[in-house]
């Protein structure tokens, strides 16, 4: 929260005390010499009752000043304009540090504002890609996910069904998931949204892939279980926002401070700093939540909240609620509310009111035989104050009657409180930046309402039309505005035509500024990418859709009682707290069993590692003195010379799988990142699991991608591969981890998109493979013309400049020309023929593993040319020509595309497999290719020249400057093998060199002649004493 950098107390004593969460001091400020002294001695409550006692009776002193003498001396107009801040009392006052009115108190989330503000700047200048022109190509709507707790009737479901119309109408598609079923699923599905209910279950078809949506719309403090998604990768950088409405978790933190559950304090503050944005209804919310603040909170004013509250307790008796009170039905109940924000002058600002409210008294027809039908609620503060000892004094100042002015807090029973007034005047004279809560309730309670004319207050209340407004300055007004309210002691028919305009008006109000804010909102939080169309601006949105909540829509459910969302807080809280708790103790009881066992973990842990170094030592030692024997090529003697290595990591037991996976000609490898898309991993044979980062799935045969390729330890190259990387990692030094014949991948994506292989698919495939049906072919199952990025069934090309903003072609023709040292300007494209067939997206895919080496020799040198231009700018500011806003992915999605390039112009068959049926069709047949393929570019001897090439400039020159290619696989050429081998011999040589010095020193060493031998004496002799013989020699 940008302005609450330095924290921000709960609330305001009024009477003047530093608030008891005394280390954050919001704006404070600086204490006169006086008002330090006081707090430095400890002055008690009462103490303090009389300090004010004694300045209210200064007051009385001077009532010329105050509204009461103003209104008897009708002439002195002068002085009703004197009367309020100005005055020299209350400066005094003021001076003293005992006034304070509030001024200060603002929300305004600067860190999010500067920072929608720097994107802005960055995404206009662009100043790094002057050779290039990004374009948005906008084949497809922006997709949002609206994520809740439950799909009961309550006033948020109402709030975003309202928000959602306006969304569709300028371009935004949407879907609903919930963790409850409710009766909103029908109006959702009304509104054409689809609905899905999220079990809180592990099976995979349950499981979303929120990769799918630009942006995710997460509502209420129940929907915490979401967040566990959103915490793991992939999923951490989706914009989040979080709105909330609920004061329950505030109000639980100060307890959890207090009982020391950091551990429980900080697993929500955790969520908080995940939201990209914490939106909240009103400008109180963000500051009593301030202890989770991550400087994300926003507000966008406007909730029906209290318009449905106001509708239930509509139906309420009326007179019954008064006979609780002690009231009767005949007397006029005048209720007097303010500010959420407590300050140190609202005693001044109730007693200048309930000044005002004394002329009330002497109307007659109020007071029967000496019995006041008048009666006054302060509704003001908590419980846990003392704050109607003041209202008691006040009340006694001036001279009202025992009985009628009583003090009732706002977390007492200020909804019956409201129910069962007549009049209800606003007495808080703070600039509130968003209309209060407490006059909406009111209004919708059709109770006429009184309040000064305050901006905020003055956009929507029209004086004498829906509400009655009194000048501020003026406080006189309100004394007469009463006067006109109540007559011959009840309401007049004009204050019950204004309360009826005005229920009418606040059953609508702020429809608009909530509407607009978010869709605003989302314009500065999304970053859509260049193949999602822009929403259409704000303006656009039909007045229709911002002038009512959609009421109507909730109408027609059954059942329709709009729950009570903080009491359904309160519940899940406890919940919570509960689970929290039971969980603290499972694991004091775990930690006292573990240190048991502790020491002897350890012991097995040190024997394992001497049995394997034991074991490694042994297997060193037998292949120390093997002789160079050559086997056919000198790939495969390098090959043969490395396989000693293979041995040190083949310690482990292999598990089922892997056995499985030996007697089969294909492995079909997924390659994942994160906890996230572990749901959408196969447990069969066939497939392996690949971890782009550290950390594989428990009980898994996973391969682990950084341990077999160093370079994706470094997050920058991990993130703009992609799942590329896992090619990468999978062909260096294949044959120690993969000994199939054929090898595929397949993206997790498409098990989310439940586009998998099936049974059947899988066994065509495994039966055309092993038969060889289609030769040294390509197969492939997600289909380009299916994709959701390709809805207009675009062609290669097309498809590829629309997810790249513009730039495929041209980043492909500068990373060819450098990768084949092509010196002319003009494009260097290979064509890829429009000729009603399909190409291969999505990382899905199976080949010959021969055949696969040679794709990743050939894409290994792709990668280093687009390194090599894109590099720098992108390394240091995060952006790239190939998307339209910072991208750590940048040129990912082109390598997507890179196979269709290799296997269509390497004269590769490529066969498409649906992924249901496993029935097979060829695309791009070779009749069609002739004339278009560029074979002399793309064939093995040219690839592999240019690969001993680079080997060669590697392993000699040792280039300093910085350079890709080495770190994405094996470095080998042919001198490198000469060179090894002339290694080897010269270490051959120099051990039998060491050996033949070795037996020289034996034999030149001086035998000493022993000097004789044991001869064991004969059976007989056994009894007698032991004889030694000694012959000579």
């Amino acid at each position: 929260m940008g302005s609450l950098e330095s924290g921000v107390p709960l609330k305001r004593d009024p009477l003047g005390r530093s608030s008891s969460n005394g280390r954050n001091p919001f704006l404070q400020r600086p204490r006169s010499k006086f008002s330090r002294f006081l707090l430095l001695k400890r002055l008690d409550y009462l103490q303090w009752i009389c300090t004010v006692a004694v300045f209210l009776f200064f007051v009385v002193l001077f009532q010329m000043y105050l509204p009461g003498s103003v209104i008897e001396n009708e002439k002195s107009e002068d002085l009703k304009k004197n009367v309020g801040w100005n005055s020299e009392d209350l400066r005094f006052l003021k001076e003293l540090g005992l006034l304070d009115f509030g001024e200060d108190i603002r929300f305004e989330p600067s860190k999010l504002l500067e920072k929608f503000r720097k994107e802005a700047r960055e995404a206009s200048l662009s100043p790094a890609f002057n050779r290039t022109r990004q374009q948005r190509f906008g084949y497809r709507k922006p997709q949002l996910a609206i994520v809740f707790a439950d799909l009961s009737v309550d006033s948020q479901q109402l709030l975003m069904v309202t928000v959602a119309a306006a969304l569709q109408e300028i371009g935004y598609t949407l879907s609903v998931y919930s963790l409850e079923d409710g009766p909103v699923h029908d109006i959702w599905r009304g509104l054409g949204v689809p609905v899905s209910i999220i079990q809180a279950t592990d099976q995979p078809e349950l499981n979303v892939d929120w990769l799918n949506y630009n942006g995710i719309l997460v509502n209420s403090l129940e929907a915490k279980g979401i967040f566990s998604c959103f915490l793991q990768e992939p999923f951490k950088s989706l914009p989040i926002i979080w709105t909330i409405h609920e004061q329950a978790l505030a109000a639980r933190s100060r307890k959890y401070s207090s009982n020391m559950q950091i551990e429980l304090l900080n697993d929500w503050k955790r969520l908080f700093s995940r939201s990209t944005v914490v939106v909240f209804p009103n400008h109180f919310l963000p500051m009593i939540y301030s202890v989770f603040d991550a400087g994300n909170f926003f507000v966008i004013p406007g909730s029906p909240a209290e318009a449905c509250k106001a509708d239930s307790l509509m139906d309420s008796d009326k007179n019954n609620l008064r006979a609780k009170m002690g009231f009767e039905s005949e007397d006029v109940v005048i209720t007097i509310v303010g500010s959420q924000f407590l300050y140190r002058g609202l005693w001044l600002e109730h007693s200048i009111v309930l000044r005002a409210v004394l002329p009330l008294l002497e109307d007659s027809s109020l007071v029967n035989n000496s019995y006041s039908h008048l009666k006054i609620i302060v509704l003001n503060g908590d419980s846990a104050s003392n704050y109607s000892l003041v209202v008691e004094a006040i009340a006694h100042s001036l001279k009202y009657p025992s009985g009628i002015v009583k003090h009732v807090a706002v977390d007492m029973d200020a909804d019956n409180i409201l129910s069962m007034s007549d009049v209800v005047i606003y007495g808080s004279f703070l600039e509130e930046q968003s209309f209060p809560d407490i006059l909406v309730k009111a209004m919708c309670l059709e109770k006429p309402i009184v309040a000064p004319d305050l901006s905020m207050i003055r956009k929507y209340v029209d004086n004498r039309v829906n509400g009655y407004l009194f000048p501020k300055e003026n406080i006189g007004a309100l004394s007469q505005i009463l006067l006109q309210v109540i007559s011959k002691g009840k309401l007049s028919p004009l204050a019950h035509s204004i309360a009826s305009i005005g229920r009418g008006t606040a059953k609508s109000l702020m429809v608009s500024e909530t509407v607009e804010g978010y869709a605003s909102l989302l314009e500065n939080v999304l970053m859509l990418p260049s193949e999602v169309a822009l929403p259409r601006d704000v303006v656009k949105i039909p007045p229709k859709l911002k002038e009512r909540w959609q009421w109507h829509l909730f109408e027609a459910v059954s059942n329709s009682t709009y729950l009570d969302r903080n009491l359904r807080s309160n519940a899940f809280l406890d919940d919570f707290e509960e689970q929290y708790n039971r969980t603290q103790e499972e694991r004091l009881n775990a930690t006292s069993a573990t240190n048991y066992s502790f020491i002897y973990s350890i012991w097995e842990e040190e024997k394992y590692i001497q049995m394997v170094s034991i074991k490694r030592r042994r297997e060193e030692e037998m292949l120390k003195d093997r002789s160079d024997q050559s086997h056919g090529t000198w790939e495969e003697v390098y090959r043969n010379a490395k396989r000693t290595d293979r041995s040190k990591n083949d310690l482990h037991e292999r598990d089922e799988g892997e056995l499985e996976r030996t007697g089969q000609p294909l492995c079909i490898y997924e390659p994942y990142i994160g906890e996230g898309t572990w749901p959408f991993l196969h447990l069969r044979s066939l497939y392996r699991g690949i971890g782009l980062s550290k950390g594989r799935r428990p009980r898994a045969d996973d391969v682990e991608a950084p341990s077999r390729l160093p370079l994706l330890n470094n997050p920058y190259h991990r993130d703009v591969l992609g799942e590329h990387g896992a090619f990468f990692a999978i062909a260096n030094r294949i044959d120690r981890i993969h000994k199939n014949a054929w090898i595929g991948f397949q993206s997790w994506r498409i098990t989310a998109r439940k586009a998998s292989l099936s049974g059947i698919a899988e066994n065509e495939l495994l039966e055309s493979i092993q038969t060889r049906r289609h030769g040294d072919a390509l197969y492939f199952w997600a289909r380009m013309d299916d994709d959701p990025r390709n809805p207009l069934k675009q062609d290669f090309w097309s498809f590829c400049d629309g997810i790249n903003a513009g730039n495929c072609k041209f980043a492909f023709s500068e990373a060819l020309k450098r990768m084949y040292g092509v010196k002319y300007n003009l494009e260097f494209i290979p064509p890829m023929p429009v000729d009603g067939d399909t190409w291969s997206v999505m990382h899905s895919w199976a080949l010959p593993t021969k055949s696969f080496l040679e794709f990743v020799m050939f894409s290994r040198m792709f990668v280093d040319a687009m390194d090599a231009q894109m590099y720098d700018e992108h390394h240091s500011s995060g952006r790239c020509y190939l998307s339209l806003s910072k991208d750590k992915h940048c040129y990912s999605r082109l390598l997507e595309l890179l196979i269709n390039v290799w296997a269509y112009h390497s004269a590769r068959r490529m066969v498409y497999v649906h992924p249901e049926t496993g029935v097979m069709q060829e695309q791009h047949g070779f009749k069609s290719r002739k004339g278009h393929m560029w074979i002399k570019w793309f064939s093995y001897s040219t690839l592999k020249s240019m690969d001993e090439d680079l080997a060669e400039e590697s392993d000699l020159e040792h280039p300093r400057r910085r350079w890709l290619w080495p770190s994405t696989g094996e470095v080998f050429w042919q001198g490198m093998y000469e060179k090894e081998r002339h290694l080897r011999h010269k270490e051959k040589e120099n051990r039998r060199k060491k050996s033949k010095e070795k037996i020289n020193r034996i034999r030149r060493r001086t035998h000493q002649k022993a000097i004789g031998r044991y001869v064991k004496p004969p059976p007989e002799a056994t009894d007698s004493t032991n004889i030694t013989i000694v012959t000579r020699i």
